[in-house]
């Protein structure tokens, strides 16, 4: 018998035929690639249009001033009453059920980060991790449900100032929701510093706590501000849960015993059908939705800003 290996001509199983066949296949795989990533600036594109233009036809509207709707602090565009349109109420209560939520996931997932990167035991980290990250696969919808029969009855028991729909009550829901976010991402970062700081520093004499402390989360300084600053922004993006228990009243309020409306929440509430398409009531939806996207997006330019500048290269 002759061994295929021997005969320099015969094609060897697996490989291309050819060169070109080789190119071909590289180019197809080229612009697979590249098409997706064009889909994808597409898709983006074609949201923050399509907010510009109606929230544009908003502004244009004889109802509607710009000067109130950036300084205005009344919000009220009802049906068959006078209508304003102050947006401030709708962002101090974003902004007050997320500063709720980020006091319950941010030092709650540090700390869990911290336990799971440098003191569980490998074994117990291999479960309490996946364990923990089941929770971003609850529906928000169940979150929600969770705040409006647990976690407000419980409050109401304790001090009965709280109202049945409330800031607070929201924002601890919202904050459980982004808890596994926090605790993923944060614990990811500790666990990329090099393993020869951590030698270094128990070397020098340094207890577990000081490395974890002065070492470890300093050397992770850029992966946890970016994790802290994507929860921010699922924060204030949250629907579900803010339009069943932070309630519907668009209050300017900084205390979240009261009840609230978000950007968010008014959202789903003029999207129930009662508000014709063609009234400021509907387009004033898409201003707010052009109004929660420059938040957010400033939240991720500020993050990429931050993890640019304190992000270290180790060899």
């Amino acid at each position: 018998m002759t061994n295929p290996s021997a005969n320099p001509t015969r094609p060897i199983p697996g490989r291309p035929r050819s060169k070109t066949a080789q190119r071909v296949r590289e180019r197809l795989i080229q612009a697979g690639l590249v098409g997706c990533a064009l889909f994808s600036i597409l898709i983006t594109a074609s949201i923050v249009v399509i907010l510009a233009a109606e929230a544009i036809q908003f502004f244009r509207l004889d109802e509607v001033s710009i000067t109130e709707f950036f300084f205005g602090t009344e919000w009220s565009p009802l049906l068959g009453a006078e209508k304003h349109f102050g947006i401030w109420p709708l962002i101090c209560g974003t902004l007050l059920v997320t500063a709720v939520a980020m006091s319950v996931a941010l030092p709650l997932g540090l700390i869990t980060a911290v336990y799971l990167s440098e003191y569980a035991p490998p074994r117990l980290r291999a479960v309490l991790k996946p364990t923990l990250e089941v929770l971003a696969g609850i529906p928000t919808v169940v979150f929600g449900f969770f705040a409006l029969t647990v976690i407000t009855p419980g409050l109401i028991s304790l001090h009965e100032g709280f109202e049945i729909y409330n800031a607070f009550s929201a924002g601890i829901a919202v904050g459980i929701m982004c808890l596994p976010i926090v605790t993923s991402l944060t614990e990811d970062a500790l666990q990329a510093v090099p393993r020869a700081l951590r030698a270094g520093a128990f070397g020098l004499g340094a207890t577990r706590f000081e490395v974890s402390v002065k070492i470890v989360l300093p050397a992770a300084l850029s992966g946890i501000v970016a994790a802290f600053l994507l929860a921010i922004a699922r924060a204030v993006g949250e629907t579900m849960i803010v339009a069943l228990a932070a309630g519907s009243s668009p209050n300017m309020t900084l205390d979240p015993r009261e009840s609230v409306q978000t950007m968010t929440g008014y959202m789903v509430q003029i999207f129930l059908g009662d508000a014709s398409n063609y009234g400021p009531e509907y387009l004033s939806s898409y201003a707010v939705a052009f109004m929660l996207f420059v938040m957010t997006f400033g939240i991720t330019v500020i993050g990429q800003k931050i993890r640019k500048r304190f992000r270290e290269v180790y060899q």
